[in-house]
């Protein structure tokens, strides 16, 4: 896969699935502006990224932020002359049981899952109609989306949501020859789940394959859907877990 020329934005990329995705482009030649909330973990990642294959810039910010979300665009465009990848990776997980869990967790998890996806497909979208050269946009979504998991009533539905968006922006989009997938990763290796010493043997015990994925498994399911390989499928979820959601047994 050549993305030699192509210009992609990559959300919540400062570490894990984000990260890799973003060294992968750069790798196969792609200019990536990296998004993070933490700065430092945002300039960090682009600085061990960029290498004389690719560039990658740092652009830290909060993806729920509809004015930054346009400045992305707008920063794409102005320094590097289109817009033609864009990946809304940023998420946010907070666990609660459903009896208690509060309007602000709720609220927080919507603005940042549901809200953060939609402003950035429309503000990437709007570029690449304008463009007219088409373009792809990816979300991320999660099992949790597909299979009830505990203490996640609220992600699971954002998650699910997404997959819908995807469906419905078909209609939207198809005429200006962007297409817009969904993947679905399920347990994976990142930064944060390592810091879970019982984590990779727990999800090994319970997937088919007998491991949980690693944030490259993902990070080449997303490079094939906004390749040119991928010019045909849209409005797509492809779910990457190993088998777990076909038997869907329980961590806990």
């Amino acid at each position: 896969m050549n993305f030699e020329n192509k210009v992609a934005i990559v959300t919540g990329a400062g570490q894990g699935i984000g990260f890799e995705i973003c060294k992968q482009l750069v790798t196969r030649g792609a200019i990536v502006i990296l998004n993070d909330i933490d700065e430092a973990l945002a300039r960090n990642a682009a600085d061990e990224i960029t290498s004389d294959k690719g560039i990658c810039i740092a652009m830290p910010g909060d993806s729920s932020d509809v004015t930054f979300l346009q400045q992305m665009v707008n920063t794409a465009v102005s320094r590097y002359g289109s817009l033609d990848i864009v990946i809304a990776n940023a998420g946010i997980t907070l666990f609660g049981d459903f009896f208690t869990y509060s309007p602000t967790a709720f609220n927080r998890v919507m603005q940042v899952n549901l809200g953060g996806t939609f402003f950035l497909a429309q503000a990437a979208a709007n570029q690449m109609k304008r463009q007219e050269q088409g373009g792809a946009i990816l979300f991320t979504s999660s099992v949790t989306g597909h299979q009830a998991h505990k203490d996640l009533a609220a992600y699971g539905m954002s998650k699910a949501a997404l997959e819908m968006l995807a469906k419905n922006l078909v209609i939207e989009l198809s005429p200006f020859k962007i297409t817009v997938n969904t993947i679905a990763p399920g347990a994976t290796l990142t930064e944060r789940t390592q810091d879970d010493p019982s984590y990779e043997k727990t999800w090994a015990a319970i997937t088919p394959m007998g491991r949980p994925a690693g944030t490259l498994d993902i990070a080449q399911a997303a490079l094939f859907f906004v390749s040119d390989y991928a010019r045909h499928i849209t409005g797509q979820s492809l779910v990457i877990d190993g088998g777990w959601t076909s038997i869907s047994p329980s961590p806990f």
